[in-house]
Order: C-alpha cells, then structure tokens, then sequence
C-alpha cells in the first residue's frame, strides 16, 4: 500500500532534482568543510568535550524526565542564567532543540485573538510554528518595515508578534532590527527574533539583537540555537522573566518533552565560556566568509554564509558531489529551503578555517561549478 501511494510522490522529487538523501560522515575525514553549523570551531575543542565528558560521568547519558518533573539540573539553570547575561536579556528557558524553542514560544503566544506578521523569509520552524499558533498569519515582503507596519496598523486582534530572524540562514543578509522594534512598539506588538546564526557570530559574539541596543526590551524576544556557535545541541526562548513563567506553564514542546541531556547543556555552557574568554573568535568567522565572497565577487555577507546562486537543482547537487569527491564539503540548497526558489550552493564558514583551506576550497568549489555549467 505505501509504494502504491509514495513510490509516485518519490518518483517526482527524483524527476525534479529535489530528492533528499542521508551521507553519514565518517570519523577522521580528511575534508574542508564548508556545510556545517559549527561557526566558532569549537566542536573539537577539548574544552567542550572535557565539559560534556563530566556531565555524563556526574548525571549520565540522559536528563530522564521533562523539565517540570526531574529533568532539570544545575546546568540547566546555570546555562540559562549566563546565556542571558550574554545576550543582555533578563530570562532564559532552554527547549530539546531550535527548532522547539521557535515552536514553543509561537504557539504559547498565538491563538485566535493573536495576530503573526512574518517575513517571507523566516527558518521553517517559524513557518510550522505560526501553522500550530491556530492564529491568522500575514506573510509580508523580506525586510520589508512598512508592509509589516501597515499589517500591524490594520489588524483586528489585541496582539501581534512579528516574526523574522536577525540573519538569515541562505542569503545570510541582516534584519533592519531597530526599525522593526521601533514598528512594534508603535503598534503595541512585540517582535521575535530567531538569533541561529547571530550568537557567537554577529555582535562580537552577543548576537545582533544586542548590537542593535534592542536586547532586554519588554517587547522582543530572542530565541537561539546552540547547535550552531555553541557546538552542541539545544535551543532558547529569552526575555523578559513574565515571558519565561508563561512558558514554563503554557509551552506544549517545553512541559510535554524530554529535557535537554545534561552533557549537551554542559558543551553549550562550556563553549559559551570559550568565546567570552577568546572574544576575538567573531571576528575570524567574519574573515573567513569575506575571504569567500571575494573569491567568486559577491557580497560580503552579514553572517557565516556565503551563497552562490546556481541554474537548477540538479547541477547543484551534481556540483556537490564534485566538491565532496575532491575535498571540500559544501551545502546544497533547493526547493522548498530557499526562499526564492533559487537552487544555491551554501558555503559555511567558520572560525576554524585557514587561508590555505579557504583558497583551497575556492579552488574546487570554482572548479565544480565550472563543470556543471
């Protein structure tokens, strides 16, 4: 029965260029790596794993409970206490991923009387969150102040949240945040900021929300991912503390799940150490995706992404592929995860990187496109 239904469905990805297929990374490879998250390093660091080491020998491999029964710990609370200070926030609460903390936070906000406005552009986790907040969704032009202006200015509801991300994930280009705070509180709405690829990169480090002078305001809130930057695994819901307490007793994805696992709080917890010790790791992120933009003439970007648009679907995997065959691991973005439909290689830098490795990923990266063309 399931063949007869999705072998069709399998059959038209396949057709257009848009399967998606699991490569599991082996130990020890000898690669330049371009694809992921790991924006300051730090996943290697012996720091970090020293700290995740302890944790599993003091509370073992699992938190096993929810946060509200026995899943939290001392890390908990500790993580989320200096990740405030961080980010100049007065609150914090920790969820299982990012993804969950943008689920989490929309979903105890929305509802009938509540109104989102979100940028066309927002992660898929804002998109599926304002799909669950059973609340009317205005999806309005990227960065575009005045359509969010206008939306808030004729709406029906109480309440409104404006949902948009600090920089975003495939263009890498940087919200006008200051604008877009200002529009909230002329509105009486509060704005959410998805901060994934800000902390630890944008701000030295604080994230842009903090740059901006808009952080521990009453009306935005910040989530983030430790994932990314801090070389673990996890996500955070901060503002105000009255914004915290409603969570705690009105968040589905934070009472009704497993708690993050002790170890991954104690990475997180240490890498946020690391980058407050080495403040200038920011700057090397930065460095190193200038590097990148000059050798193929694009923009410089706001954060560690540099995405060199491509003719289609296919020839972007197929350039990929060749990449991965001489070296160098590089993203492959289609259809739905670009916002503008348009196929892209996704090149990731982070603070790792030497100028020998970036020239020499340029060097194959230029190569692949060159063939595929």
């Amino acid at each position: 029965m399931l063949g007869d239904w999705l072998g069709p469905k399998a059959a038209a990805l396949e057709t257009r260029g848009l399967t998606r297929r699991l490569r599991p990374r082996v130990a020890g490879e000898d690669l330049i790596d371009l694809a992921g998250n790991d924006y300051l390093g730090l996943t290697h660091d012996p720091r970090v794993i020293e700290a995740a080491a302890d944790a599993l020998r003091i509370w073992g491999t699992g938190s096993t409970a929810s946060r509200l029964v026995s899943g939290t710990t001392s890390l908990h609370e500790e993580l989320e206490d200096e990740l405030a200070a961080y980010a100049g926030q007065e609150s914090a609460l920790l969820f299982s991923s990012g993804y969950l903390a943008n689920l989490g936070v929309v979903t105890a906000l929305g509802g009938p009387g509540t109104l989102l406005v979100s940028d066309e552009h927002v992660h898929a986790s804002l998109i599926d969150a304002g799909r669950l907040a059973r609340s009317r969704v205005e999806v309005v032009p990227h960065n575009d102040v005045d359509a969010m202006s206008k939306v808030l200015a004729e709406r029906n509801e109480q309440y409104a949240v404006m949902l948009t991300e600090s920089v975003f994930s495939v263009l890498s280009d940087e919200a006008p945040l200051a604008d877009l705070a200002a529009a909230a509180r002329a509105h009486d709405a509060v704005l959410l900021v998805d901060e994934a690829h800000g902390l630890g990169v944008t701000g030295d480090g604080h994230g842009s929300v903090h740059a901006a002078g808009q952080a521990g305001l009453d009306h935005v809130i910040v989530t983030m991912t430790l994932s990314k930057a801090m070389a673990s695994q996890g996500g955070v819901v901060l503002g105000p503390a009255v914004l915290r307490e409603h969570l705690i007793n009105r968040s589905r994805p934070f009472i009704y799940d497993t708690a993050l696992n002790p170890a991954a709080c104690a990475a997180a917890l240490a890498a946020l150490r690391v980058l407050q010790s080495e403040p200038d790791r920011p700057a090397a992120i930065h460095r190193a995706t200038a590097h990148l933009a000059d050798a193929f003439d694009v923009p410089h970007p706001a954060g560690p992404v540099v995405s060199l648009p491509m003719p289609g679907p296919h020839q972007t995997v197929r350039a990929a592929d060749l990449c991965r065959a001489d070296g160098v691991r590089v993203g492959s973005f289609r259809p739905p995860s670009v916002p503008d439909n348009i196929s892209r290689l996704r090149l990731t830098a982070n603070a790792g990187l030497t100028s020998n490795d970036l020239d020499r990923a340029a060097e194959v990266i230029a190569a692949a496109v060159a063939q595929v063309y």
